[in-house]
């Protein structure tokens, strides 16, 4: 090594010690992120416990098999003499409904984002899609219902279980949007262009390579979307509205586990409440189960 290129790399004892000054600074806010990471975590995983020891604490106590199979007993009210009700009508209603609302926002939302992804890259009627998009998966659930009330439930006169599965599919609708359009933007233009090359069209390549290779995120949005209806209750008030009997019958008011854990659960009485804890235990173990069983039915599939 040459004198000029040793000195090119030679180093003052001063800039020595700022280096090593920066390099402390560097650790020392290096590990003070991390702690701070550590210690977000922890609260929210105490949380989550707590959440679900609770759930599990009080709704353990009343899930039988009687709230499984049998209707809500309305003149019970506290009685322990009269028999116990359930929560079948509930069970069978959130079944109906979720399954109509996925079966109709899904597609819907597998399709424009699908758009998003594969035409609309950098337009402006793109844009204008992915902004209203946006607008809905971020809207109160609430204002979903007021809609379907005012162009669904008023003009067919009166609550419907269609009404309510039309306002869960408007929420499905954004978030398979969102998370399907993320998940073809991560498959690479390389992928694409070989398939395009080997004269394959364009409707080939999305249903035969970018769909496949988008796979697991896009049942993972579809997941996403199922679990968020699962529990919605401000939109079924104003469309589906609920009773207490066993109905598959769309043009009527249907029942719903979500409404009937909230009128339960407001009603007074701890026979009734203990119920509404169970209906909730049961809606988060079916969230869990439907999660467990497509991520186990995928990971066969590859």
């Amino acid at each position: 090594m040459s004198a000029t290129t040793a000195g090119a790399f030679a180093r003052s004892p001063a800039e020595v010690k700022v280096q090593r000054a920066l390099g402390r600074r560097r650790k020392l806010v290096d590990e003070l992120v991390r702690w701070f990471c550590l210690a977000a975590t922890a609260v929210g995983l105490f949380f989550l416990a707590s959440i679900m020891v609770t759930l599990l604490w009080r709704g353990v106590v009343a899930l039988d098999w009687i709230v499984l199979t049998q209707e809500f007993q309305p003149t019970r009210y506290g009685d322990d003499s009269l028999p116990k009700g359930g929560l079948v009508h509930a069970i069978v209603g959130s079944l109906i409904q979720t399954s109509i609302a996925t079966a109709i926002g899904t597609p819907i939302g597998l399709f424009v984002g699908t758009y998003l992804s594969e035409y609309a890259r950098g337009s402006k009627f793109g844009y204008s899609v992915r902004f209203i998009s946006d607008i809905l998966l971020s809207a109160p659930s609430v204002l979903i219902g007021l809609f379907i009330y005012q162009i669904f439930v008023l003009p067919t006169g009166g609550f419907s279980g269609m009404a309510g599965a039309l306002a869960l599919a408007i929420i499905v609708i954004p978030v398979v949007v969102r998370t399907t359009e993320d998940m073809l933007q991560l498959i690479p233009n390389t992928l694409r262009e070989a398939v395009v090359a080997l004269g394959a069209p364009k409707w080939k390549m999305i249903t035969l390579v970018a769909w496949r290779a988008a796979l697991s995120g896009i049942l993972t949005g579809i997941l996403l979307a199922f679990a968020r209806i699962m529990g919605e209750t401000a939109p079924l008030l104003l469309t589906s509205f609920g009773n207490n009997i066993l109905s598959t019958d769309l043009s009527r008011a249907m029942a719903s586990l979500p409404v009937s854990i909230y009128q339960q659960a407001n009603s007074g009485f701890p026979d009734l409440i203990e119920i509404a804890w169970s209906g909730a235990l049961i809606v988060t173990l079916t969230v869990l189960v439907v999660n467990i069983l497509a991520r186990v039915a995928l990971r066969k599939r590859k």
